[in-house]
């Protein structure tokens, strides 16, 4: 891995904590920020293990990206890292119809305040956005980096509206920012109300799982390792202004996955799973055209789904009394 110094906002978040990890595997110096305090150590891939390379070393300080701009922008100024990666986001789809407006003043007004501090900043090498694939809406065939934007929720919205914004500072003033879109990112320490780690917990607890509109939603799932190791590809190699796809080439119903996990854990799917109605704007299918990150930077997935499902039996077979602790459901702060 090339040298350098790494400051990821939103370290709590599942794909955030996921990178911290694969950075201090290849001996970086990392300052994590979320919001809240630091998750329990089942939900923080990068707490499992004290074995580090030299140099390896992460400090977390408990930041707000809605209310802490300036000691956000301070920490980054007094680190001086070479990239700043962002994971934070109101993320979840179907609650974004609840109170709009949060999505928007987190995804969009907080982040705005931010980066106009971050554009004055010279040592910033690449500031890598994470954004998302909703802001395709549903879409036929495999979808390229070129797709238009045609977001069909207010999350979708809120983060199509960031993703222009940034646009207009990487031509006006050259801001570095590099664009990074994944398939649906999954793996040990995902938070339990997730597809998969929910349906292994419902198993091994007894709980029934819902399954919204039968699960005929088509998807890709991606492990967080593959995530993390073409995020920093993106952040080194990446060409400024532009936007890369991680995904895998396989595509598969949420019904067929649980059906997958049901089969791997040797229990009946009809004794799992509770049909309940879709959520409103959910998209039927994206599925991402990742051959850009596979040819400009040598990237490619290699954690097989059926790998990956079983590494997350193995993380919640782990700690299951510890996640029994945890909410099973989304729980949104303002």
């Amino acid at each position: 891995m090339k040298s350098g110094k790494f400051f990821v906002i939103g370290s709590n978040s599942f794909t955030g904590a996921t990178f911290v990890d694969h950075l201090l595997a290849r001996g970086a110096d990392v300052i994590g920020t979320s919001r809240s305090a630091q998750a329990s150590r089942a939900f923080l891939p990068y707490a499992w293990t004290d074995a580090r390379p030299a140099g390896a070393r992460f400090e977390f300080k408990q930041l707000d990206l809605n209310h802490h701009t300036e000691e956000l922008a301070a920490a980054i100024n007094d680190f001086k890292p070479d990239y700043v990666f962002n994971f934070a986001a109101q993320s979840m789809v179907a609650e974004s119809w609840l109170h709009p407006e949060q999505w928007y003043q987190t995804n969009v007004v907080a982040n705005v305040r931010l980066h106009e501090k971050l554009r004055q900043f010279p040592f910033i090498k690449k500031y890598v956005h994470i954004t998302t694939p909703e802001v395709y809406g549903s879409c036929s065939g495999n979808v390229t980096e070129s797709a238009p934007f045609n977001p069909s929720t207010p999350y979708a919205a809120s983060r199509a509206a960031c993703d222009l914004h940034l646009l207009t500072f990487f031509k006006n003033y050259k801001f570095p920012v590099v664009f990074t879109r994944a398939a649906n990112v999954y793996g040990p320490g995902q938070q339990l109300y997730r597809i998969i780690p929910r349906t292994v917990f419902s198993i091994k607890t007894g709980r029934k799982l819902q399954l919204h509109g039968g699960g005929r939603s088509v998807r890709s799932f991606i492990h967080g390792r593959d995530v993390s190791e073409g995020t920093l590809r993106v952040a080194q190699d990446g060409v400024p202004g532009e936007t890369y796809h991680l995904s895998t080439d396989l595509y598969i119903s949420i019904r067929e996955l649980v059906e997958r996990i049901c089969a791997r854990m040797g229990v009946n799917f009809s004794d799992v799973v509770e049909v309940v109605g879709d959520r409103p704007g959910k998209d039927a299918a994206y599925l991402l055209d990742s051959t850009k990150a596979r040819t400009t930077l040598g990237w490619k997935d290699i954690v097989s789904l059926d790998q990956g499902i079983d590494e997350t039996i193995a993380w919640i077979n782990r700690d299951l009394e510890e996640l029994k602790k945890q909410p099973v459901d989304y729980i949104h702060k303002p």
